[in-house]
């Protein structure tokens, strides 16, 4: 049994909408800032910032639509060698190591982006004990070039004292950490189901060049 890709929903649709408009975005700054240097002389001063902040977010949001439609990639040789009941088990050991390891970038994640929202990290080194009671807010933080856009104004209010931002706050970019990590979390869970169900054998599709060509070519034919 290869692995089963999650079924298409409202749900994917979504994700896969929002992607493609990061990707999009990305394409037409990059396109408008280069037309704007060679053609007059001038440039988009945001543009390579908020740039790579839509990148990180195009990487961490696809790395769990990825888990999820099991698009990452992977070695199958030894699994594919191993019996059926083997296998399962394997599947089993591979998605614990790989929620673990997800719960490790979530609570980092959280850690991280936590004071820009002036919200506590957790406390602990490996798992989270609890939040830490003393902590500096850094909701004052911003961005160095990317201006903040006007329906956004009212997260002065609530993460800066009322005080005028002169450029975006942190607390949006890096936004995505925590959400992101809970989403790949959230996904290693649906594949751990999957797996202890019988549903899926393997975190990666297999021999997914071969299938994908022949998808290719039935559809030729018809």
């Amino acid at each position: 049994m290869s692995a089963v890709p999650g079924k298409s929903s409202r749900v994917d649709r979504i994700e896969e909408t929002v992607i493609a408009v990061i990707l999009g975005f990305m394409t037409l700054l990059t396109f408008a800032n280069v037309v704007a240097r060679y053609g007059f002389n001038s440039n988009i001063f945001y543009a390579l910032e908020l740039t790579v902040f839509l990148f990180a977010w195009l990487v961490l949001l696809g790395a769990s639509y990825a888990v999820k439609k099991t698009l990452h990639l992977g070695v199958d040789a030894i699994i594919n060698m191993a019996a059926p009941a083997l296998r399962r088990y394997l599947a089993l050991f591979a998605v614990s190591v790989c929620l673990i390891y997800s719960l490790l970038l979530l609570k980092g994640a959280w850690d991280y982006w936590a004071p820009y929202a002036n919200l506590p990290p957790t406390s602990g080194r490996w798992f989270p004990t609890g939040f830490v009671e003393k902590f500096r807010g850094q909701g004052w933080y911003e961005t160095q070039d990317i201006p903040v856009p006007f329906f956004l104004r009212w997260l002065e209010g609530v993460f800066n004292d009322g005080d005028p931002y002169e450029k975006l706050p942190k607390v949006i970019p890096y936004m995505v950490l925590p959400i992101s990590m809970a989403l790949l979390v959230w996904r290693y869970i649906e594949v751990a189901i999957r797996v202890w169900r019988g549903q899926q054998d393997s975190l990666i599709v297999s021999h997914e060049a071969e299938e994908e060509v022949a998808e290719a070519a039935a559809k030729l034919k018809d």
